[in-house]
């Protein structure tokens, strides 16, 4: 049908707009990407404009994303959920649809996996997270789900991650559980 569309892209002002909030976060956080030059990094996101949406739904969602890494191989830049607490916009989630479709009662609106996918992002590896942790103080009051090892996800498990007493803490919970402390940090290569 002429008109629809089902890419996920953003208007020109919006698509502005997000680029200058990402440009204001790279120049305020140099620590974190220490020899990459925004001009590269600014080309990179306008030729994957599907890419740049799913920043947007991060920065939407409190996630306050920011460039984190460069993948030398592939090029790809790396980006990662960098807000000082978990994002407010994807708080009380359980894991995955399996643990919501697990409740009979009380379900949260979603799940981290669910909601990580339908923004075109990926929830952080434990070792993601600890590297996070390495850039600053993330997690000191809320918690974040992270990627469940398939072992422990199989036997009805998921692992989350925080920082507490200046260590970073990774500990089990079951996979239907969700609390308002707890939501789940993305990555995004692009």
């Amino acid at each position: 049908m002429k008109g629809l569309t089902t890419k996920k892209e953003l208007s020109p002002e919006q698509r502005e707009e997000l680029l200058r909030t990402l440009h204001v976060g790279f120049e305020k956080n140099m620590n974190r990407h220490e020899g990459l030059e925004w001009t590269k990094v600014k080309a990179r996101l306008e030729a994957n404009p599907e890419k740049l949406w799913s920043l947007s739904e991060m920065e939407r969602t409190g996630g306050e994303p920011d460039l984190v890494g460069h993948d030398k191989k592939t090029g790809e830049y790396i980006f990662f959920d960098c807000s000082p607490e978990s994002p407010k916009g994807r708080r009380s989630l359980c894991y995955d649809r399996e643990a919501l479709d697990s409740r009979k009662e009380n379900k949260p609106k979603n799940s981290a996996v669910d909601m990580a996918a339908a923004m075109g992002i990926e929830l952080l590896t434990e070792e993601q997270y600890r590297e996070l942790q390495k850039l600053g103080d993330f997690d000191t009051k809320t918690s974040s789900w992270l990627k469940a090892p398939a072992d422990v996800r199989k036997l009805g498990g998921a692992i989350f991650g925080d920082l507490r007493f200046g260590r970073v803490f990774v500990y089990h919970n079951g996979a239907e559980s969700y609390y308002a402390a707890r939501a789940f940090r993305g990555s995004l290569r692009v």
